[in-house]
């Protein structure tokens, strides 16, 4: 298992060593231990989440405030997305940017987004399963959101505007400047 930093602070691209034959593919899609000693800290996830979704169907930004505030890992098990991690974090040297990584079955990338990042993604192929842990249970009463065409984000979508489905809730989350809840 390869973990490397992103150009976002704490944000983690984790490349899984992948064995393939005749039979098909096995890989350790995570190790605690692994990830803790890369850390420096435990992370004890309480939550598997999975969706599926069709193509050009926007999820996000989405983030929870503290004391539900998630670090997320994040996976695509069928089909390939772009995920979006913004960091949240008003001490942090990248407030306010974004990165974005492809995420595949071929590839079978995963990110470890942390607590403070608003996460959303978006997809690519007909149809993609989106599997994640949490380590905090949702909360709707601390759920939040950024709006995935906030103009500064500037974030580069693959697709119009007028061709990505999006839920109603989803459209009218606040842009960066008219959101009051970010992190410290």
């Amino acid at each position: 298992m390869e973990i490397s930093e992103l150009k976002l602070k704490d944000l983690l691209l984790i490349k899984p060593k992948v064995y393939e034959d005749i039979r098909g593919y096995f890989f350790e899609s995570f190790r605690e231990d692994i990830l803790s000693n890369f850390l420096g800290y435990k992370i004890n996830f309480t939550q598997d989440n999975e969706s599926k979704s069709s193509q050009k169907t926007l999820r996000g930004l989405h983030y929870q405030l503290p004391p539900f505030a998630q670090t997320k890992l994040v996976r695509v098990v069928m089909g390939n997305v772009i995920d979006i991690a913004v960091d949240l974090r008003k001490s942090s040297p990248t407030f306010g940017q974004y990165a974005a990584v492809e995420l595949s079955e071929e590839n079978k990338h995963q990110l470890l987004i942390p607590k403070g990042f608003a996460h959303g993604f978006i997809v690519l192929s007909e149809l993609a399963i989106f599997s994640y842990k949490v380590d905090n249970p949702y909360s709707r009463e601390f759920e939040r959101g950024v709006a995935y065409n906030d103009p500064s984000l500037n974030i580069k979508w693959p697709f119009d505007r007028q061709e990505i489905i999006i839920s109603d809730k989803d459209k009218n989350l606040p842009s960066m400047k008219n959101n009051n809840d970010f992190f410290l």
